[in-house]
């Protein structure tokens, strides 16, 4: 099947196959005669795994182990499941972050008159620097494994 009907059967769009193409998510697609990109069942496979993966918030550095893990039949499934309850503790902290967040803007909206006046704790807010946010830390290159999905190995 071409990549349009790929992208229909998996729910990912041409551009992100594309994508997950060039940065070796996934492998290079078959090539036609005519140079069209070819894809198979297991294809679309693979690319409902990502969409799912996707869906469920995982980066792709994530959704890299984790298909490396599929793909490997001799792996222990307790790697899957660190890898997962890692991320339900980031989803976790990105709900308790966005609660804050909300519980403070109702409070800065309560605060406000909402009138002709030009004074607005909400901006007041959004001008002190005091708030300023700490640098988020960054994901690990190849996912919490730490599996490099080129070279199926571990590094760290």
């Amino acid at each position: 099947m071409n990549i349009g009907e790929a992208s229909r059967a998996s729910g990912v769009s041409t551009k992100m196959i594309r994508y997950y193409e060039t940065i070796g998510l996934i492998p290079q697609a078959d090539r036609s005669e005519a140079g069209y990109r070819n894809y198979g069942d297991n294809d679309v496979h693979t690319l409902r795994f990502i969409r799912r993966s996707r869906d469920l918030g995982f980066t792709v550095e994530q959704m890299a182990d984790l298909l490396a893990l599929w793909r490997d039949r001799e792996r222990a499934s307790g790697e899957v499941k660190k890898i997962a309850l890692e991320h339900v503790e980031i989803l976790e902290r990105k709900a308790e972050e966005l609660k804050a967040m909300s519980r403070t803007l109702k409070h800065l909206a309560a605060h406000c008159h909402g009138d002709g006046r030009p004074d607005c704790p909400i901006l007041e807010d959004l001008a002190d620097a005091t708030n300023a946010p700490t640098k988020a830390t960054e994901p690990a290159r190849f996912g919490t494994a730490g599996i490099d999905p080129v070279r199926n190995r571990r590094h760290g």
